[in-house]
């Protein structure tokens, strides 16, 4: 692989050869990954995988007419002709008054701030295969689990570069590392599967294997025998790997592309109360070995924490430059993207922060509710907030977690639920997008 400073040479030399070729405006992105991947199933080794591979993006500007176009294929003649056929497309592309490269005073100037986002190992094959090994045995060990469907680990890493033609230039690399397990618990129709994982930027924070694979193999047993109950309206309880879910339909609802295209549930919503005023949600795009950090968005903006929503009230949509032209307002840090196409927008390591009560606290009250544990399917309206999934988990009744449930449907609208959630307080950070356990009054759920 190369080095960052090499990556965003090559990102350079793109952008210099755009402008000679007649371009107004250009950015181009250099992305190179390799990874390898090792599952085990049933104490035998079942596949290694070795990849890796480059790209570079081109998008360039004509007036206001774009193109973008993209080769994993890094021959200078190639990347030459690449530049000629972006011209082309551009000049035969339809004009877009929104379109065009940040705001050039907003761009990161500074040095970049550090982010512990790269360990440098590459570990062995053989490391993973026995890691992998070492979670698969523990998640059989438990008592109940019948079969399996593997233990898996992971390990990459990658390097990014942006440059763009008005004087942003910037790289980093980063490491990553996965490690899961997935077995099956009964026999039988009465077949139950559950799983758990781990992801890390450093190899170092890898949850032991021992334990993630305990985990899984006591989640499978956990829901044997599931039990049938009246349907109606009750109390639903998330838990926080799944509870996470609703953040992500937060954060499509308040981008500046859905919010140009009136296409959201929360149009009207900006400065307002969305959530109950206890509860805050942050974006954290410089935490130390966070899943999503970094220093500069897919523009070349710098990145900086952001309180999105504020006790309660929404701050501001989240928005790349075409959005925010669009809507007459600033880009706010977000944008994200790939070789292809125009930027979009995305978080980084977002987090709805602690309530003031114990998990046991918040659910005591409860005569009966349902414990999400898995959401199945997406039957979700962005634009009028109506909310409907498939769902498994646990019977709450009189306050207590007991009997496992398959196959129920949760249903209410996000608007209603957003105002009504309640937090416990114990948030962990073990992913890119995390929540303690959330409470909803507002919701309807059918028994399976």
């Amino acid at each position: 692989m190369l080095k960052p400073s090499e990556a965003q040479d090559r990102a350079d030399a793109l952008i210099s050869q755009a402008k000679k070729a007649g371009a107004d405006a250009a950015d181009a992105i250099y992305v190179c990954d390799a990874s390898t991947q090792v599952q085990m199933r049933l104490g035998n080794l079942e596949d290694v995988e070795r990849s890796e591979g480059e790209e570079i993006g081109l998008r360039v500007f004509v007036g206001k007419r774009s193109a973008t176009v993209s080769s994993s294929d890094m021959d200078p003649a190639i990347l030459s002709a690449l530049v000629g056929r972006a011209l082309d497309m551009a000049k035969e592309a339809p004009e877009d008054q929104f379109a065009g490269l940040a705001p050039q005073e907003l761009l990161l100037k500074s040095e970049a701030p550090s982010i512990e986002g790269d360990d440098g190992q590459d570990p062995e094959p053989e490391l993973l295969r026995e890691l992998a090994l070492k979670a698969e045995d523990a998640a059989r060990s438990v008592e109940g689990v019948t079969n399996s469907e593997g233990g898996g680990a992971s390990a990459g890493r990658s390097i990014v570069a942006l440059a763009t033609s008005h004087g942003f230039s910037g790289a980093y690399s980063t490491s990553g590392y996965s490690l899961s397990a997935s077995v099956i618990a009964g026999a039988g129709d009465g077949m139950e599967r559950d799983y758990a994982y781990d992801s890390v930027r450093f190899l170092e924070d890898m949850e032991s294997a021992e334990n993630i694979g305990r985990e899984a193999g006591e989640r499978a047993v956990s829901r044997l025998n599931p039990v049938h109950f009246k349907s109606g309206a009750m109390p639903v309880v998330y838990d926080p790997r799944v509870g996470n879910s609703l953040l992500g339909h937060l954060v499509g609802a308040i981008s500046g592309s859905a919010i140009a295209r009136k296409t959201s549930f929360l149009l009207d919503a900006l400065d307002t109360q969305v959530f109950d005023s206890a509860l805050t949600i942050i974006d954290c795009p410089h935490r130390k070995r966070g899943l999503r950090s970094k220093a500069f968005d897919g523009e070349g903006l710098p990145t900086s924490k952001t309180k999105l929503i504020d006790s309660g009230r929404l701050t501001q949509w989240i928005m790349e430059s075409a959005s925010a032209r669009q809507l007459g307002l600033q880009p706010t840090g977000h944008a994200s993207r790939g070789v292809g196409g125009a930027p979009g927008v995305s978080v980084t390591n977002l987090h709805m922060g602690n309530g003031s009560v114990s998990k046991a606290d918040l659910i005591k009250d409860i005569k009966q509710g349902v414990y999400i544990t898995e959401l199945i399917g997406m039957g979700v309206n962005p634009v009028t907030g109506d909310y409907s999934r498939g769902a498994s988990g646990f019977l709450i009744e009189n306050g207590e977690i007991g009997s496992p449930i398959s196959e129920i449907t949760i249903a209410g609208n996000l608007k209603d639920m957003f105002g009504s959630l309640v937090a416990a307080n114990d948030l962990a950070y073990r992913y890119s997008v995390n929540v303690p356990t959330l409470r909803t009054d507002s919701m309807t759920v059918a028994g399976g």
